[in-house]
């Protein structure tokens, strides 16, 4: 056997790789983080524009002047374009839509253009920005994430522009001097603090390059608008603002196939901006560092965005799978409880009364260990019980002694653990039907007999009952309640209509002796002794079916800690026995079809799909910071909804009450955060093929749950009397 089921003897359990875990979450927050950085929602952006401020200290040779203003070197210079000159330039881009498309155009038409790219989008499509230089046009910058930069600070601003140039220079291997800022239009326009960032601008040796005629192609007014707009008033030169992205451009690209003929054929000629106003070719050749960095920077940007995109690829895959399985188990599970009552309002004419055996494995239960015995020996159905005392050093053997209850055997063997004990209490027993439960377990008067019913099928081989959670005192306790109803069993509802029970659940289950005899007893191969040992009787063509109204009350870990412990071994069991029992998937007739129902579903939608789970909840953080804080809340609102709606029909079904689901939420935050670290640790321990030892939990007795009637029965004292069989 593989590393999955190999028995290597039992080893120290390795603590959790936490510095892994730690380092891995670190990777994925940086790519979320780089990813979110260059995906600014771009459009107008009105409402992130600064107010129009005083315009006093704007000199006037500037407002007077031409739309490129060069304060480099200290200077302060207006550059203006000749009469019938024309620089098209474009803002917002590249877009892998638009752009093209417009370049397609200008290339039709002979002219180049001027692109004012934001470096987040150059930083996704690099190959655009070189399509861009190819063409002849030229390119300036438009910050990294469209900020308005009147409003941050100096060295925001710095970054802004420094991770722009590190973007065009990775792509294209140059750099720019031209610089537009974001919400900029008219030098006439131009407040005070406007023109102090055209002075910052112009100590790092940008140009600032305004427009001269605003086509307005984002009201979309249609294209008649748009070359109206576009074309200057009386032969005049100048700057022409478009966009190639932030929104729909069709409206822009069939414009501009009909304003450079029309233009054109008025005297026009278009040029670049700086070729326009006379200043030096805007894209010079780039530093060998700065192209490395620039060339990191793409390649980083590159990887995150396939990155967040494959997430969002397996976060929609894993959302339709779980909304399908959802729906599907909820219409499933109706049925199942229709049919259920509709059996139990006419029961077999030939009830089973033939005595049953019930096997108690036992291992320091004595804080429990009484109330077991006496809810058994109370019920309405004949019983042995037979308790294997698995070298206990609580003194368990003793309380059994003592407690004297008629028909209860006791044998003590040296410790062996929980399939052995089992194994013993088979070998033992005296009936054809064996009833396996915990020693923290209390059964309802009713329970065995129901238990029993249905093996008046020769078929049936198992019997799954409705484990129940006794102790929901704590906050932990009553989140796994809600768990047990909505996860288990509604999942064993589904899992008996299509004949695939994949887990007789340790805590309340029946078997036929001779089934067990047939498949080799409880084997140790796996932790999940239950789960393998259902698996096995499935493949071996038996029947295993759910008896919903066969109720045992269990007392559930109360601590985290505890919690951890005891997911981590069923975790790790049921990885286990999915490989032991791998290869019946590929079997033929009963033995195949339950596999392929029964383990292709565990598989899938209770380890790989868990698996990928944690990504609702890094999206959900990455969505309220880098994307629209609304829906993203909206689509996290809709998810828990839809969770509610199935938890509320299941507790229905239940007939458990629905007041507990106000802890529902709460649950998203912790619980099911716990649940996907068992199941990382889980899966990482099955790899490296490490054996675990049995996780014992610490017990309380408490069974505050339990219906009054079973549980003071349960926690009586003084003998029981036995109700006497007939054969069946």
């Amino acid at each position: 056997m593989s590393a999955p089921g190999r028995l290597l003897g039992r080893r120290r359990v390795p603590r959790p790789k936490w510095v892994f875990l730690l380092v891995a979450m670190a990777m994925v927050a940086s790519v979320l983080a780089l990813n979110g950085l260059v995906n600014p929602k771009v459009g107008t952006d009105a409402e992130r524009q600064a107010p129009h401020g005083a315009e006093d200290r704007v000199p006037l040779s500037v407002v007077q002047g031409g739309s490129v203003v060069d304060t480099t070197g200290g200077r302060l210079r207006s550059l203006g374009y000749p009469s019938k000159t024309l620089a098209l330039t474009f803002d917002d881009g590249p877009d892998p839509e638009w752009t093209p498309q417009i370049l397609d155009v200008l290339e039709r038409n002979n002219v180049p253009g001027t692109f004012f790219v934001l470096g987040s989008l150059g930083a996704q499509h690099p190959e655009l920005l070189r399509d861009i230089v190819a063409s002849g046009s030229e390119i300036g910058l438009h910050t990294f994430t469209h900020p308005d930069l009147t409003t941050v600070s100096p060295a925001r601003m710095a970054r802004e522009l420094s991770q722009t140039q590190l973007a065009i220079a990775g792509a294209t291997g140059q750099v720019s001097y031209l610089v537009r800022p974001p919400y900029s239009s008219e030098v006439t326009a131009l407040d005070n603090s406007q023109f102090d960032i055209v002075r910052e601008l112009g100590d790092q040796g940008f140009v600032t390059a305004f427009t001269d005629v605003d086509s307005r192609d984002w009201e979309r007014k249609g294209v008649d608008a748009i070359v109206a707009a576009s074309t200057p008033a009386n032969g005049a030169g100048g700057a022409v603002l478009m966009h190639d992205a932030g929104g729909d451009r069709s409206e822009t690209v069939a414009a501009l196939d009909v304003l450079i003929p029309e233009l054109k054929a008025q005297g026009y000629t278009f040029t670049t901006v700086s070729k326009g106003v006379g200043l030096p070719p805007a894209d010079q050749p780039a530093s060998a560092s700065d192209h490395n960095l620039g060339l990191g920077l793409v390649t980083g940007v590159g990887v995150a965005t396939w990155i967040v995109r494959l997430m969002e690829l397996a976060l929609l895959v894993l959302g339709l799978l779980v909304i399908a399985r959802l729906v599907l188990v909820l219409g499933v599970a109706v049925v199942h409880a229709r049919r259920s009552r509709r059996a139990a309002r006419t029961p077999s004419v030939t009830p089973v009364t033939t005595p049953v055996s019930v096997v108690v494995p036992a291992y320091n239960e004595k804080e429990c260990i009484a109330a077991t015995l006496r809810s058994v020996a109370a019920s309405d159905h004949p019983v042995e019980i037979i308790v294997v005392d698995d070298g206990s050093t609580d003194g368990t053997a003793d309380i059994v002694e003592a407690l004297a209850i008629p028909g209860v055997r006791l044998i003590r063997q040296a410790n062996a653990g929980k399939p052995a004990a089992l194994n013993t209490g088979v070998r033992a027993a005296m009936h054809d039907i064996v009833v396996m439960l915990d020693g923290d377990t209390i059964f309802e008067r009713d329970t065995v007999r129901l238990l029993a019913q249905p093996f008046i099928d020769p078929q049936v081989g198992a019997v799954a009952g409705n484990a129940k959670v006794a102790n929901r005192t704590s906050l932990v306790t009553r989140w796994q309640h809600i768990e047990y109803v909505i996860g288990f069993n509604l999942d064993r509802r589904m899992q008996d209509v299509f004949g695939c029970i994949t887990t007789v659940p340790g805590a309340v289950g029946a078997f036929r002796r001779t089934a067990l005899l047939d498949v080799g007893g409880v084997s140790d191969d796996t932790l999940a002794e239950d789960t393998d040992l259902t698996m096995a009787l499935g493949i071996a063509g038996w029947r295993v079916v759910y008896e919903e109204r066969a109720r045992a009350w269990t007392e559930a870990p109360s601590t985290f800690g505890q919690l951890w412990r005891q997911r981590y071994r069923w975790s790790y069991g049921t990885i286990q026995s999915l490989w032991k029992h791998r290869r019946a998937v590929g079997g033929t007739g009963a033995s195949g079809r339950y596999a392929r129902r029964g383990l292709l579903n565990v598989g899938i939608f209770q380890v790989a799909l868990p698996l990928i789970a944690p990504l609702i909840d890094i999206l959900l953080v990455y969505g309220l910071i880098f994307d629209d804080v609304v829906r993203t809340l909206t689509v996290w609102v809709a998810v828990l909804a839809a969770q509610t709606l199935a938890a509320v029909v299941a507790f229905r079904l239940e007939r458990e009450k629905a007041a507990i689901l106000w802890l529902l939420p709460l649950q998203q935050f912790a619980y099911r955060q716990l649940m996907y670290a068992v199941l990382i640790q889980s899966v990482s321990t099955a790899v490296t093929g490490i054996r675990l030892g049995w996780q014992k939990l610490r017990r309380l007795g408490q069974f505050e749950t339990v219906p009054t009637e079973d549980r003071e029965r349960a926690l009586a004292a003084g003998p029981v009397e036995q109700p006497t069989g007939r054969p069946a």
